[in-house]
Order: C-alpha cells, then structure tokens, then sequence
C-alpha cells in the first residue's frame, strides 16, 4: 500500500464510484435496473461530481459514451444491467473496440452464487463475462468490496496501458451494497511510458531521409501527434494521406495533406511509407505492396506491425514521442527538398474532377463545410453524403471528424453525436444521418431534451437504406427486397420532443439551416429530402496499383 492510500468502509457501490472520480470521470451514460439499484444509490451522493445522462435505450448509452471517448481522447464510462441490457450495449462495446477507444463498460450482474447456475433468473444469460472480454481488452468481475477499488483503478490503467481499447467491470446485484474495509488508492491510476527503440528510429530516419517519393499514411493512433506529424511530413515533403479515423491529423488546406484517393493516385510511385498508428489495410491489401516499396510502421501494439505484410522497420509505441526522436534523427540524412505543392495540388484536382459525377453529394458536404464553424465537430454515418464526406470534405484539427471506423455500424451517429456534444460542450456538433440509420436511435430525441444537449442533427430522407437499394439495382437486375422505408415526417416527430425541427430541400437552404441551428442553442433536428444518390463505390474501390 502507498503512503498516499488510505483504507475506508465503503460498499463495492461506493468505492466504484470513488474510482470514477478519482480517474476524471464527469458524466455517466447510463441507463438504470433492479441488478444496479445499489450502485446508482452509493452514485446519488456524489452526482455534484458525476452527472448522469440517463437514455431511453442501452445502445444510445455506450454510443453516447463512445462519442465522448472519441471526441475527447480521454476515459468515458457507461452503466447498464446484464444480459439484454448488456446485449443491447454490446454494438456500441464493438464498435469501440475496432476504433480503440477508451471506454469503461459497467455492467450490473446477478447475484454471485448463482452465476452461470442456469437457474433462469431475470437478464440472466450464460457466461457474460466471457461475452465482455470478446469485445475489450480486459475485463473483471468484483466479487468483493475489498475488490472495487483496486479492480476499478486496473481498469484505468489498462484503459491507459499500451493501445487504448474499451474495458470493463461487472459487479453482481449482492455485492453492490456489500460493505467492508476497501483500501483508497491516492490519485489516478499511472501507466508506464514505453521506451523508444532509437536503432530502430535511427533505421527509418536514414530510410526516410534516402527516399525519393516517401508518403505518410495517418489513422487514430496519431490523433494525438499533429505537430509531430506536420513536422516529419515538411522535412520530406511526404504528403500525409487520411482515412476515416486519422481525418484531421494534417489540415486539409496544408498542401501535403490528401484524402484517400488522391494518395491512390500517387501509390504506384511511393518508394517508402511511413505508416503511424494505422493498419493500412486497403493499401497493403487493396492498393498493393511489391518489393520496390518500403514499410515502415509506428504503432503501439506490438502485433499490429506484423498483420498483414510484416513492415521492413517497426516501432512500438506512442506516436508523438516516436516521431519527436524521428525527427531529430532525419535531418542528417535527409535529401534535399523542393515543394511538391504544385504536383500534389495537381493530383488533388484530377481527382475532384473525376468525382464530379458525384455532385448531388458533393454540394451538400460543401454546404456542410461552409456552415460548420472551423472549430466544429462532424459525426459521420452510413449515408450517401457522408461516405462522399470522407474524402470531399476539409478537415482542420484532429478529433473534428467521428467516423465509426471498420465497423461501419448504421444507427450509431445521432447517439454518439450526443455524446460528442456532452464532451465537447462549447463546439459546435454536427451529426449527419440517413433516415434508415437515424431510426435506430430516434428516441434519443428524449435524451437530447431531458439533458440539455444541442446537437444539430441533419436526416438525409430518401425513404430507403439507399445504398442497399441502389447495389440491388445496379448489381441485381432492379430486383429490390426488404429495401424501402415508411418514415414519419421528422420535423413534426422532432417537434413532439421538444426538439427545433427544420427542413431544407436543397444545399443551400442547408447551408442556411445549420447555420440557423448553431444560433439556437438548443437541440435541432434538420430534414433535407432527397431522391435516389450517385454511386460513389465504383470510384472508390479501385484496382491494385501494385504487386
């Protein structure tokens, strides 16, 4: 024990709570049940430090949850009980998984003899710990109170600890309340640094600094290392490609940034790589990779670096301290270097050109742009406008763009939008859905309400999943099945709520709308009507280039 614990009788309830608070959590998405009464009692006393944000759905917890994760870069946490409640947050839990997220899941269980006994009490289901750590990195059960302070901080280091992904903690309905000497730790929990490899940076600085047509490829592991990045990639004159998750990294309006299919066009002629918190699956898999080309990966999972193509040079740890000892290496074996901004600028409008047969969506995400503040956030979904988004779209900061990553998860933006917004406060919030995604999650209008938060919302409403239809039709002979949509009149629903509802009918009067909404200060629901979409696929799934 440090000098700094200090031992208190509390409930298992109790010391989890103090847990939170002690690691800066602020706010609890939650949605409460008999198997956490005990818990929520022990959270009431302390709501002046953690604020509740109750749901009408599980899922909309954990998305609410990721959404802050992912907005803040910091630990959020959600409570829900077991079994359907669980399962119903368990999408959310996924799709925090693939985007390495910091999220705690708190999960209620039921009482502590009787776990996987079968005996059919109420949400029990088989095994659910097991089911929690298929979608987290750790989790554990409390079987004691002398357990919920220590098990609480492990969770927080491991959220922490090497490549952040969601954790969790379960706690039967018995031993919420149970009460018993729990030892304090003194502050929150602390992770050690990983040390840099410097033969290995020493490597790929010589390697850089010997290319001839070097590119930078950026995805989450390198939100947090902007500057870093910025710095290496004005030392090679490297453009910096992003997709979905490394979005922002580098400004869009730097002249070495470029959206995936622009460093498409380039890839055939890229001699070294430097890839920083990134898979590049579609590059080593879909562009192509060939003896010409050398890898070199910065990532903070060691098993990472060997998935797919095993990288010439990989570096294990975080990315801006790699790349701050990078780029004191590169300098005395740097090349010289002239701007590639007129050929990057260039390849940037060929590209544009050849998406213009996409313009229905093109001028919506210009609308989009124009009315979002610079410092505005944009939450993505599966929709026409906002896959076209990912690559038509100017992005300024890191964390300005929420995709919801490999899992493409429809129905996940509205909720995880809101939660955005409770982590960002005092930004603006843009969330951008199609009518089919947007459903999945209506009844959060209830929450967005009750708590005060004014996220502006956009339904793109062409009465279908759109992009099922159109792959029906185009690939399928016309024959559509299980595609078409009924759908209120979502300014009228979003009225019954309480909730501003407008309707724009083209970019324009979009671009006017969201302007109006920021102005609100209020939650606001925006329909645009639209008839069937371009298709974006054939442009962007494109051949290999290489290998």
């Amino acid at each position: 024990m440090s000098a700094t614990s200090k031992t208190k009788v509390l409930t298992a309830g109790e010391a989890v709570v103090d847990g939170l608070v002690r690691n800066g959590i602020d706010t609890l998405f939650c949605l409460p049940g008999i198997q956490n009464d005990l818990f929520f009692d022990a959270l009431h006393g302390r709501t002046d430090e953690i604020r509740p944000v109750h749901t009408r759905h599980e899922q909309a917890a954990a998305y609410m949850a990721l959404g802050s994760a992912l907005a803040t870069g910091k630990p959020s946490a959600f409570c829900v009980v077991p079994g359907p409640g669980f399962l119903n947050a368990s999408t959310a839990l996924a799709t925090a998984y693939s985007m390495n997220a910091k999220v705690l899941a708190l999960l209620g269980q039921i009482p502590l003899a009787t776990i996987d006994r079968g005996y059919g009490l109420l949400h029990e289901i088989r095994d659910q710990l097991s089911i929690l750590r298929s979608m987290t990195k750790w989790a554990e059960r409390i079987k004691a109170p002398a357990e919920a302070a220590r098990l609480t901080q492990e969770a927080f280091r491991q959220l922490g600890a090497g490549r952040p992904r969601p954790v969790g903690l379960e706690c039967p309905m018995d031993v919420w309340g149970a009460r018993a000497p729990v030892v304090l730790p003194g502050g929150p929990a602390e992770t050690d640094a990983i040390p840099i490899d410097t033969d290995k940076v020493e490597e790929a600085a010589k390697l850089l600094g010997s290319a001839k047509n070097p590119m930078i490829v950026v995805g989450g592991g390198a939100l947090d290392a902007s500057e870093e990045v910025r710095q290496i990639a004005e030392m090679l004159e490297a453009p910096v490609c992003a997709f979905r998750m490394g979005r922002g990294v580098l400004d869009s309006r730097h002249h070495l940034s470029l959206t995936m299919p622009t460093g498409y066009r380039l890839w055939k002629d890229v001699d070294v790589v430097l890839g920083i918190g990134t898979r590049m699956q579609p590059h080593q898999q879909f562009w192509g990779t060939d003896s010409g080309l050398k890898i070199i990966r910065i990532d903070l999972c060691p098993e990472e670096l060997a998935r797919i193509r095993r990288p010439d040079i990989g570096i294990v740890g975080n990315a801006a301290p790699v790349l701050r000892a990078l780029a004191d290496a590169v300098p005395k074996h740097n090349a010289k270097r002239t701007s590639r901004k007129d050929e990057l600028d260039e390849a940037r409008a060929k590209t544009m050109e050849m998406f213009d047969v996409l313009r229905p969506q093109l001028d919506y995400v210009d609308a989009i742009r124009d009315a979002l503040p610079e410092d505005g956030i944009f939450v993505d979904e599966l929709t026409q406008v906002s896959y076209v988004s990912r690559f038509a779209m100017p992005v300024y900061t890191p964390r300005s763009f929420i995709p919801s990553g490999y899992q493409g998860t429809l129905g996940w933006g509205f909720a995880a939008g809101l939660g955005v917004k409770v982590g960002k406060p005092d930004r603006p919030v843009l969330s951008v859905n199609g009518d089919g995604g947007f459903m999945f999650s209506v009844q959060e209008m209830a929450t967005a309400v009750r708590h005060r938060i004014n996220l502006v919302s956009v339904v793109f409403n062409d009465g279908a999943f759109g992009n099922v239809q159109r792959i029906q039709k185009l690939s399928y002979g016309n024959r559509t099945i299980a595609s078409d949509l009924t759908n209120p009149d979502f300014c009228k629903l979003a009225e019954s709520f309480g909730v501003a509802g407008l309707r724009a009918t083209t970019p324009d009067a979009l671009r006017a709308r969201i302007e109006e909404g920021f102005k609100m200060d209020a939650p606001v629901l925006i329909e645009v009507p639209v008839g069937e979409m371009p298709d974006p696929w054939s442009l962007l799934m494109q051949p290999k280039v290489r290998g």
